[in-house]
């Protein structure tokens, strides 16, 4: 049988294989077909403020420097050096100061300039002529841009940008239209967890409406046990996750009534559960209020409410980030093994909105996305206890099938769930998944 023929096998409409969680050998596939295919979030052009701004990353296997040429161009390199391969930029950020600064190889000095030319190697009369000019850090083929995210793509082929976000487009427009002035910047540092499981469960849980209500049993009760909330001008520190432990442990009704897209390459995105009015203090708080009033002067009224009337919750942008646009929080994931994951949580800041909107985000990053936190733990257990189980061999498959065959096509090829605790997001991820390994 044909390794395709193989791989359609392990998907199978409302099941799929254990393997695809647990072989090693299936993930090795993955990172060349699927992270070396995709597109993949990598930040935001708030990162690189100034000509010689940098920061690492990963794509799949690949270690990666992306780097501000100059102030319109941005450079995405493979972080190895093309002598003996050694990465030439520690992990982290920094900003290479001077025109003539360069990135220099810690083994044997090679340096290279903002675009990954090779400028100097010692001993170079070493070498046989000509050969030097030809070597360089590898340059990533293709790199993209949207509403000031940065993308790139280990592949040089393959759909457009555009094209491969689709109906997506909307949660990023909502993220970036939600600042008054349509200015975002990455503030506040960086969270870091690991896992010792699959790097799909993350992706599927984030839009998993049935779990909440088991997972984090333990932070609903004792925020319902907690103080209510504050009135408006009077709110507590812990109100923010008061109110979202609280939403966890919405009764199923509201579960079912939420909205749930996909996309034809596996992104999907919740609508219809939180508004900034039921999550946050709303109308009559002075710092809702304060931030309406902003939107208003920047975007004027009509188009100010507009944007608050959106409900877009959860995003995933399939295959490596989740985030939600109201809160302003954006998560990469970076798969290193078959049982092994680590993911990198950023917050965003408005910068013409009121400060004290930062301070919320700061605040619910800290409740849903600490390793401290009582929501992302329960997560966490969860993932480690699903990938145990799957290495079982008592049972081949993992069933889902909650509201199969009730689809709803819509626009732009997006579907819809029959309701919102379908697990259209699961089988989409998967549909997109037997695509890249199959192409």
């Amino acid at each position: 049988m044909a390794a395709n023929e193989q791989l359609a096998m392990l998907v199978q409409g409302d099941r799929v294989h254990r393997s695809v969680y647990a072989d090693p050998a299936i993930f090795e596939l993955e990172m060349q077909r699927v992270f070396g295919r995709a597109w993949l979030v990598l930040g935001h052009e708030s990162q690189l403020r100034s000509p010689g701004d940098y920061f690492t990353t990963r794509m799949g296997r690949e270690p990666i420097v992306v780097v501000r040429k100059n102030e319109k161009e941005i450079s995405v390199l493979v972080n190895r050096c093309a002598h003996r391969g050694a990465t030439v930029c520690a992990d982290g950020r920094g900003r290479l100061s001077g025109d003539g600064e360069r990135f220099v190889c810690p083994y044997h000095g090679w340096s290279y300039d903002r675009s990954g030319a090779l400028q100097a190697v010692p001993f170079a009369d070493g070498y046989e002529k000509g050969k030097l000019s030809q070597l360089r850090l590898k340059a990533v083929p293709r790199v993209g841009f949207y509403r000031g995210f940065i993308f790139a793509s280990l592949s040089p082929q393959g759909e457009d940008l555009e094209a491969f976000l689709g109906p997506a487009r909307a949660s990023f427009d909502d993220f970036v239209d939600r600042a008054p002035g349509g200015e975002l910047e990455v503030a506040g540092g960086v969270f870091k967890h690991a896992y010792n499981g699959n790097w799909k469960l993350m992706l599927e849980n984030h839009l998993d409406g049935a779990h909440p209500a088991w997972v984090h049993a333990s932070s609903v009760a004792a925020a319902r046990a907690a103080p209510e909330p504050g009135k408006p001008g009077e709110e507590h520190y812990y109100d923010i996750a008061v109110r979202q432990m609280r939403q966890n442990g919405a009764p199923d009704p509201v579960w079912d009534a939420i909205g749930m897209w996909t996309t034809p390459w596996g992104h999907g995105y919740m609508g219809d559960y939180h508004s900034d009015e039921r999550l946050v203090a709303g109308m009559g708080n002075p710092l809702f209020d304060g931030y309406r009033k902003s939107l208003i002067e920047h975007k004027g009224e009509e188009e100010a409410d507009r944007i608050l009337r959106v409900t877009l919750w959860n995003t995933i942008v399939y295959p490596n980030c989740s985030f939600m646009s109201q809160f302003r929080q954006l998560r990469i994931i970076h798969p290193l093994a078959v049982d092994r994951s680590v993911v990198y949580t950023y917050s965003f800041r408005m910068k013409d909105a009121p400060p004290q909107m930062f301070r919320d985000t700061v605040a619910f990053a800290n409740v849903v996305n600490g390793t401290g936190s009582w929501v992302l733990t329960d997560d966490l257990e969860v993932y480690e206890r699903i990938q145990r189980g799957l290495s079982s061999s008592a049972l081949d498959g993992t069933y889902l099938g909650r509201g199969y065959g009730r689809d709803v096509e819509e626009a732009e090829g997006a579907r819809r769930g029959g309701t919102g605790t379908s697990e259209i997001y699961v089988r989409a991820q998967f549909a997109a998944w037997l695509r890249y390994m199959s192409q």
